[in-house]
């Protein structure tokens, strides 16, 4: 099992960042710095967005997780899944957590994966996660 940003998301943040960078070019300097500086982000998020697929895979031994440094391997013995909800501003949000911390006297690992990243509903993903998880 595997997931990732949906493949439309990496197309559309690059051509928004085509655009606004094609756009910078008309301005005065000040905004052509303020555009321009948005267009770079956008494209930035667009290869973080290609680059990292598959974000999150199931197999056997536990979940990998895929950063821009490497991957990531949490072994199920030491994994614990959870859906955090937050609500701000009147909106709610939801978010993948994966512990490896629980009882243990090392750091662990901590990672939070979010709607976007995922390509799917966090409780989702949560859910196949933990039926993937061997007894």
């Amino acid at each position: 099992m595997q997931w990732s940003a949906r493949p439309g998301t990496a197309l559309a943040l690059a051509g928004a960042g085509v655009a606004l960078g094609t756009a910078a070019l008309l301005l005065e300097p000040v905004g052509r710095v303020l555009v321009g500086a948005a267009a770079a982000l956008l494209l930035v998020l667009a290869a973080r967005s290609a680059l990292l697929r598959p974000r999150l895979s199931a197999e056997a031994g536990g979940v990998v997780v895929r950063r821009l440094t490497g991957r990531v391997r949490l072994p199920w013995a030491q994994l614990r899944v959870r859906v955090r909800e937050t609500r701000r501003a009147g909106l709610r949000s939801q978010l993948l957590e994966l512990d490896t911390a629980a009882g243990s006297d090392d750091a662990g690992v901590l990672v939070l994966l979010g709607r976007w990243e995922l390509g799917a509903d966090p409780a989702d993903v949560a859910r196949a996660l933990e039926a993937r998880r061997p007894a």
